[in-house]
């Protein structure tokens, strides 16, 4: 069987800085200073190594930019995939969705983070919004079933309703911490708690 891994990932560094630990730096360092602020010298500074310890694991920082971008992408459409998530009225189709994002925001913090402040300034940039666009339809579109299927009300348009509930999901990153005392069933409980009451058709 051919390996479909990234190249990338599978490369093999010195001892304790993997492409993993690299990242986690990468991300936090892009989210303290800004991308475009972060040099590859300031990288290795707070990693401990050399440059061409870093060169090991990928080839440039725009390498480093494209594979923060894809872990959270990838775990976000990894949630629409899911059996919850494809099958079932679509309003619960829908809350699975909403849930699950609430998780990926949760255990993956700093990479979310970084996805939400990509303005589309380079080619990477730009490919991950059209990655957020597409997940954006795939939410609009489950609004939209479950407003026909009669569970949503209709004085809203689905897209602006989808935009206002993952609003708030994005919202968290701003002061959710995970040493803060609330897992994330505890936020999802309390963000469809809060939102899905608006958002279900009045009986």
């Amino acid at each position: 069987m051919t390996s479909t891994a990234d190249p990338a990932r599978t490369r093999r560094g010195r001892p304790g800085h993997s492409l993993d630990s690299l990242l986690d730096i990468a991300v936090a360092v892009f989210n303290e200073r800004g991308y475009d602020a972060t040099s590859m010298d300031e990288l290795a500074t707070r990693l401990g190594v050399t440059k061409s310890a870093i060169y090991h694991h990928v080839s440039s920082k725009v390498e480093l930019l494209r594979l923060a971008l894809d872990r959270a992408l990838d775990a976000l459409f990894a949630v629409t995939e899911e059996p919850g998530a494809t099958s079932g009225p679509a309003i619960d189709r829908l809350e699975h969705v909403v849930r699950g994002s609430v998780r990926v925001l949760t255990e993956q913090l700093p990479f979310v983070t970084l996805l939400l402040r990509v303005r589309g300034n380079s080619p990477v940039e730009e490919a991950a919004l059209a990655r957020r666009r597409e997940f954006d339809r795939i939410v609009t579109d489950l609004v939209r079933a479950a407003e026909e299927e009669g569970d949503v009300r209709p004085d809203v348009g689905p897209a602006v309703t989808s935009r206002l509930l993952f609003g708030t999901v994005n919202s968290l990153t701003e002061w959710y911490r995970p040493d803060g005392g609330l897992s994330a069933d505890d936020l999802a409980d309390a963000l469809v708690a809060t939102t899905f009451q608006g958002l279900r058709a009045r009986s």
